[in-house]
């Protein structure tokens, strides 16, 4: 019981130190350190979702980029103005169903994660009976048709001229004010019994059917929540960026997020957490690579994608070097700093 008690107190602090955080960071950072600071939290929404998917259910999909594809249109689509959608669509005329459509943007955010949701449920049903690389390469399909029907589907999303002008309602307070309820919500999921479920059909999908449970509504149920999470990551992306279009959502977007899960540690709500930090942090910072480079009286000129490059050189060498991520399967203890004192056993010898 005192425990509990300590671990919630610390919570709270930790939690009251967010706040006030994000209190502090808005009159004395940049523009450009915020929307770093705010793509670390949209980083790890989308990480989380897409850990519960692969890492803590173990299916290998490659699909996020089209969840998120979903979310962005229909968050970004339910909070234009009239007047914006009036002079947006002009290859063809705007659906007039759609032209006086709005809501406020925290309506349009679970919307738009209840229509990834939803869209994941309809894919899930078929893509799901496979496993392995087949159930990679059918979700990169699926995600690919997705982005083929954002582009042709002008009178709804625009076409290749996507969509601009955002209002941009995403900040710290948003961002992070998604974020924990998304981290609560996995903490709670991982430590009920559908977690325990959700790591059977993980580890050994044969025993857990032996078991009596249904490991085929268990994954379905565990790729919609996951889409759900990747619309949600998807919205609050475009209403930051305030411009989206079809170019964006390709396999590239899919593979930042995995990139994310694969370095924190597949199954680690905690090293999704860190590897989010880490690799927003590190792409904005490798930027230097593709600006000229003055050494002296010589200039390295920059080269266009050198971060990408080194990027993956980095993520080769992590996979090599430590395989299982920076937490494993791990989770953050309060009890790595409140060590329980070591029981002292009796010998036969002195209970005599």
């Amino acid at each position: 019981m005192k425990t509990a008690v300590r671990n919630a107190f610390l919570n709270l602090l930790i939690l009251g130190a967010l706040l006030g955080f994000l209190w502090w960071a808005p009159a004395n950072l940049d523009n450009y350190k915020l929307r770093i600071i705010n793509l670390i939290a949209i980083n790890a929404i989308l990480g989380l979702s897409l850990n519960l998917i692969y890492g803590m259910t173990g299916m290998f999909s490659l699909g996020h980029a089209g969840f998120m594809a979903v979310g962005a249109y229909v968050s970004s689509l339910l909070i234009l103005t009239v007047e914006q959608k009036n002079t947006m669509w002009i290859l063809e005329p705007i659906a007039p169903w759609l032209l006086h459509l709005q809501t406020p943007f925290v309506v349009s955010l679970v919307l738009a994660g209840l229509a990834a949701a939803l869209v994941g449920w309809v894919i899930a049903w078929p893509v799901l009976r496979l496993g392995g690389d087949y159930l990679g390469i059918a979700t990169l399909g699926f995600a690919e048709i997705i982005r083929i029907l954002i582009v042709n589907l002008t009178p709804y999303t625009n076409g290749s001229l996507g969509l601009k002008g955002i209002p941009a309602h995403t900040d710290l307070w948003m961002t992070y004010g998604c974020f924990v309820v998304v981290l609560a919500f996995m903490v709670r999921l991982m430590k009920s019994n559908f977690g325990n479920v959700l790591r059977a059909v993980r580890d050994d999908e044969i025993a857990a059917r032996t078991m009596g449970v249904d490991t085929f509504k268990v994954r379905v149920l565990a790729f919609t929540i996951g889409s759900f999470g990747a619309g949600m990551g998807g919205a609050l992306m475009g209403n930051l960026i305030t411009t989206i279009d079809p170019k964006m959502f390709t396999i590239t977007q899919t593979y930042s997020v995995l990139m994310i899960v694969v370095v924190g540690g597949l199954g680690s709500i905690t090293g999704t957490v860190i590897g989010s930090v880490l690799i927003t942090v590190m792409l904005e910072w490798l930027r230097f690579v593709e600006s000229p480079i003055r050494m002296g009286a010589f200039v390295v000129p920059g080269v266009p994608g050198m971060r990408m490059v080194l990027f993956s050189v980095l993520l080769i060498a992590v996979i090599i070097f430590r395989r299982e991520g920076i937490m494993g399967t791990r989770e953050f203890s309060w009890d790595w700093f409140f060590p329980k004192p070591a029981k002292t056993t009796q010998t036969k010898e002195a209970r005599e």
